[in-house]
C-alpha cells in the first residue's frame, strides 16, 4: 500500500503567513502540519509517500528540506510536482506513475486527526470496496465536500456546495483502489476550472462501486484559517506531557504540563502556565506564558504575557504589561513596547489592538 500527501495548495486563507511558504509547514505544537500527516500513514502501515508539491522552487525545496527522504519515519519519500493547482482528483492523476497498481491512501497534507487512520485502513482493506471516506459532522459543510448518507450508504458527494444536502464532510482522507484512475481519466474540469476528487467518486456510485465511509470519534482540523490553527495547537497541548531539557531558574514558576527545550533558559520572575510546549533556545525572562501556546526556536520572551497563540522559530516578544492572544506570528517576528505604534504590515494582514 502507497500513500500520497497533498502539499501543493496556496494557502490563501493563512495569509500573510503563507507568503514565505507552504501552509503545510505552519508549526502545530512545533511540528510542522504536514509530519502528522506522514506519522499517521507510517503507523497505518504505508511504506512508500509520494508527496505532490508545487507550484515554485521555493516551495518545493521549503517542503523537501522539511520532510528530506523519509528515513526519519522509516519510509521512503517521492516528491512529485503539480503544475499548477488543478484539484485534487489532478494531483492523484499526476502520481499515477508513483502509484501503479496499488491500492493508495491520499491525505491532504494540511489536515490534523486525532487518533491515527489505522483502523479506517484496516476496515478498507477487509472490504471489496472500491473506496472509503474518512467523515465528520461541520458546522460549514459549505467549505468541504459533502457526503449524502441514507440507511448507512453514501448515495451523493459534492464538492463545496452552496447549499450543502448535509452537515456531514469528507475529511482530507480518502483510501482508493487503483479503479479511481478510470473515473479520472474521463473527468471534465468544474465550475472552478479543477478536476474534483468528489465527481470521480460519484463516477464510482454510479457505477454501482462501492464506497465505504468512517466517521471519527475524535477531533479534527483541516488547519485552513488561523482559528483552524489554534483549535489545532489547543487540542495537540492538551495531550503534552511534562518534558525538561533546558534550565529552570530558582524563582521562575512552573505549573501545569511544560515542555522545554534543549539550551532553553527559563529566567527568575518567569511564570508558564500549560500546557505548554517551549522549543530550542528560547529565552523566557519577566513574563507570563500560556496556557495552550507553542514557541519556536531560538525565541526570546523577555516581557508581557502570550497565552492560546503560536510563535514560530526566531520571535522576539518585549510589550511590558501587555499580553498577546490568540495570535499567530511568523518566523523572525519582533513586538516590543512602545507609546507610538510602529508597523510593517504585509498584504492580508489582520490586527487587533
Amino acid at each position: 500500500m502507497k500513500g500520497i500527501i497533498l502539499a501543493g495548495g496556496l494557502g490563501k486563507r493563512l495569509r500573510p503567513l503563507t507568503h514565505a511558504g507552504p501552509k503545510q509547514l505552519i508549526p502545530i505544537a512545533n511540528k510542522p502540519v504536514i509530519h502528522y500527516a506522514i506519522e499517521d500513514l507510517v503507523a497505518s502501515g504505508v511504506i512508500e509517500i509520494g508527496i505532490i508539491v508545487g507550484y515554485s522552487a521555493e516551495r518545493i525545496n521549503a517542503i523537501k528540506d522539511a520532510c528530506g527522504d523519509g528515513s526519519k519515519w522509516n519510509t521512503k519519500i517521492t516528491y512529485i510536482e503539480q503544475d499548477a493547482p488543478r484539484g485534487l482528483a489532478h494531483a492523484v492523476w499526476t502520481a499515477r506513475d508513483f502509484l501503479g497498481q496499488d491500492s493508495f491512501v491520499m491525505y491532504l497534507g494540511d489536515n490534523i486527526i486525532s487518533g491515527g487512520i489505522g483502523k479506517f485502513v484496516k476496515e478498507f482493506f477487509a472490504s471489496d470496496a472500491d473506496a472509503s471516506l474518512l467523515l465528520a459532522k461541520s458546522r460549514t459543510p459549505e467549505r468541504f465536500g459533502v457526503a449524502e448518507i441514507k440507511d448507512n450508504n453514501i448515495v451523493s458527494v459534492e464538492e463545496k456546495p452552496v447549499k450543502p444536502k448535509s452537515d456531514t464532510v469528507i475529511v482530507g482522507v480518502y483510501i482508493f483502489r487503483p479503479s479511481i484512475m478510470r473515473q479520472i481519466e474521463v473527468l471534465s474540469p468544474s465550475a472552478r476550472n479543477e478536476l474534483e476528487i468528489t465527481h470521480a467518486i460519484q463516477g464510482l456510485l454510479s457505477s454501482g462501486r462501492k464506497v465505504l465511509h468512517h466517521t471519527i470519534s475524535g477531533w479534527w482540523d483541516d488547519a485552513g484559517t488561523g482559528e483552524d490553527v489554534l483549535h489545532a495547537n489547543e487540542m495537540i497541548l492538551s495531550a503534552l506531557k511534562p518534558y525538561n531539557a533546558g534550565t529552570v531558574e530558582e524563582g521562575a514558576s512552573i505549573h501545569g504540563a511544560v515542555e522545554i527545550g534543549k539550551g532553553t533558559v527559563v529566567r527568575k520572575g518567569a511564570k508558564i502556565i500549560g500546557p505548554v510546549k517551549i522549543g530550542d533556545n528560547c529565552t523566557i525572562a519577566n513574563a507570563s506564558i500560556g496556557p495552550y501556546t507553542s514557541i519556536g526556536d531560538l525565541s526570546e520572551i523577555i516581557s508581557g504575557t502570550v497565552e492560546s497563540s503560536i510563535l514560530m522559530s526566531g520571535c522576539l516578544i518585549d510589550i511590558g504589561a501587555k499580553k498577546i492572544s490568540g495570535s499567530l506570528l511568523g518566523k523572525n517576528s519582533k513586538i516590543r513596547n512602545g507609546d507610538t505604534m510602529r508597523l510593517m504590515i504585509g498584504e492580508d494582514s489582520d490586527i487587533s489592538v
